[in-house]
């Protein structure tokens, strides 16, 4: 199937409905100016032909005067004979006498006819000669004044007419050409200017389509396909970055499984050659070794449900088991697996437990990983003999729960902040972790209706404050 070409439908289109106005203008005008100027000479004729009818009556109304002889003198004396001709019709309807003095054969007067047959005093009519020169008529019955003679007739030529009338033709075809041509022009313009845009970001998203995110359009306009442009280099920023973080993320969670998966393989030959070695092996090492394969092992197994989680909520298949909760319950859980992780890590841990806080419709088991994220992350980005600070409160409402755990640790760049909740983002890399567990805490705060905020400064420490909006008495019970 052939392309079809955007300039050639705009021409076509626009060009052919402006051809098609453009004619209709000119067909109006057209008319209306030789209307106008058929009109003036058809009036400029009729009051000739008045001033004639008017000398013979005045001659008829007078005894004495022979009206033949001065129906005669008017014809030779005629003063416009230059531009038209005065005729006197007998009652046969023949020319007998004219202001030129030649006398036609029978010709063809339609003037004469309506005139001498209508109830109009005028008879008009346009017509040729003999020669094909066009003429305009106009009859005037005398019959009230006159035995002989029944009418009289000015005849004058539409060439000088009909020759303005072309030339007003041709002047405004010109004017219409001319208006095309500009049009066109402007219509090539305008097109080529939207066309332009159109083919790099066709060729730029082209490469984007390939992986090459390192081409941007430029924005020439601040209309809407300069803004089309920028919404393109905006999405490529976008894609160039989830690509950055994408390998990255890969890159991070590889190191992260190589690591602990090196300490299992490690731990598994080392027992396997001490029980091969000795017949009574070491058992303080073997307790040292299965601790450190039991750990690496869990680690492994939450790194694998954090990346599950992630692929879940990416699918839209994360389903949430809501009930009535106690918040303490769980928050109070999360601190207790983590307690002795710092203590190992010579961090300490503050947990300040109010005797009670509103209940949360939530997942309890979503709350709680909520809770092991933060607190991970806040003793993972803590430095050794730091301190890390859990409070929980109910808001001055008592519409809401407020969880705030708090580091002294490395902190955030200011720069890093916005980003801190995307997923695979990792502020520091020399840190362990995959990047997705702020990313899977966010969104499942999200999913119960709360909010995550995040407060940081490097060097200082960062602060996480989650709020979940809080059950009403009557809902709990």
């Amino acid at each position: 199937m052939a392309k079809k070409s955007i300039t050639r439908r705009w021409i076509t289109n626009n060009l052919g409905v402006i051809v098609l106005i453009l004619l209709v203008i000119e067909l109006a005008v057209i008319y209306a100016v030789q209307s106008f100027f058929y009109n003036s000479a058809r009036q400029y004729l009729v009051t000739k032909i008045n001033a004639v009818n008017g000398v013979l009556t005045r001659y008829a109304s007078d005894s004495g005067t022979n009206l033949s002889a001065e129906i005669r003198n008017t014809l030779e004396s005629f003063s416009d004979k230059d531009k038209m001709e005065l005729m006197a019709i007998d009652y046969d309807g023949r020319i007998v006498l004219t202001s030129s003095g030649f006398t036609p054969d029978a010709v063809s007067m339609p003037d004469y006819d309506k005139a001498m047959r209508s109830g109009d005093p005028y008879g008009f009519s346009t017509g040729h000669t003999l020669n094909g020169e066009r003429i305009m008529a106009v009859c005037y019955p005398i019959t009230d004044i006159s035995e002989e003679y029944s009418a009289i007739r000015v005849v004058t030529s539409l060439e000088t007419i009909d020759n303005t009338v072309a030339g007003f033709v041709l002047a405004v075809t010109l004017v219409a050409i001319a208006v095309l041509l500009l049009l066109g022009v402007s219509d090539l313009y305008f097109v080529s200017s939207i066309l332009r845009p159109i083919r790099q970001i066709n060729e730029t998203t082209g490469k984007f389509a390939q992986g090459d995110f390192k081409d941007r359009i430029p924005q020439e306009s601040e209309d809407e396909i300069g803004e089309l442009c920028a919404g393109i280099n905006h999405m490529a920023d976008e894609l160039s970055s989830a690509e950055a973080m994408k390998n990255e993320f890969i890159s991070s969670v590889s190191h992260e499984l190589r690591t602990p998966l090196t300490a299992i393989k490690g731990w598994a030959d080392t027992l396997r050659d001490m029980s091969a070695e000795t017949a009574a092996p070491d058992p303080v090492m073997m307790q040292k070794g299965l601790r450190i394969i039991v750990s690496e092992t869990e680690r492994l197994s939450d790194m694998v449900e954090e990346l599950l989680d992630f692929s879940r909520m990416q699918s839209g298949h994360f389903p949430l088991q809501m009930a009535p909760m106690d918040i303490l319950a769980e928050l109070g859980d999360a601190v207790l697996i983590y307690m002795e992780r710092a203590k190992q890590d010579h961090i300490r841990v503050i947990y300040e437990e109010p005797e009670m806080l509103p209940f949360v419709n939530g997942d309890k088991n979503r709350i709680r990983q909520v809770f092991i994220n933060i607190i991970d992350n806040a003793i993972k980005y803590s430095d050794e003999d730091g301190l890390v600070e859990i409070t929980a409160e109910a808001a001055e409402d008592g519409k809401a729960v407020r969880i705030t755990v708090r580091d002294h640790g490395c902190g955030i760049k200011k720069s890093d902040l916005p980003k801190i909740k995307t997923k695979f983002y990792k502020p520091n890399h020399t840190r362990r972790g995959s990047g997705i567990g702020l990313a899977v805490a966010d969104e499942l705060v999200q999913l119960h209706q709360g909010t995550l905020d995040i407060e940081s400064e490097e060097g200082v420490g960062t602060t996480v404050t989650v709020t979940l909006p809080a059950m009403e008495r009557e809902a709990k019970t």
